[in-house]
């Protein structure tokens, strides 16, 4: 495992502190259960406007419908 020094606002780390002692868990595991789901919902971001993106190109939607039919068409037999 690497360490990493970051600096933070002192009202941030006030409230760590503070959850640290409820939760009676390491401020370094909170920061890291913390980036996590922060980098989550980074790429779920990315994939959002990804389908949005192709959603407004005609193209991909033809070969989206084309496929769904063909889909269809297995299920059908």
């Amino acid at each position: 495992m690497t360490t990493f020094t970051s600096t933070l606002p002192d009202e941030l780390l006030g409230k760590l502190h503070e959850m640290a002692m409820k939760l009676a868990m390491p401020k370094n595991k909170i920061i890291q259960k913390a980036l996590e789901i922060y980098l989550d919902q980074l790429t779920r971001a990315e994939y959002v406007k990804s389908y949005k993106q192709a959603g407004q190109d005609a193209d991909i939607m033809t070969m989206a419908e084309e496929g769904m039919e063909d889909y269809l068409e297995q299920l059908n037999r």
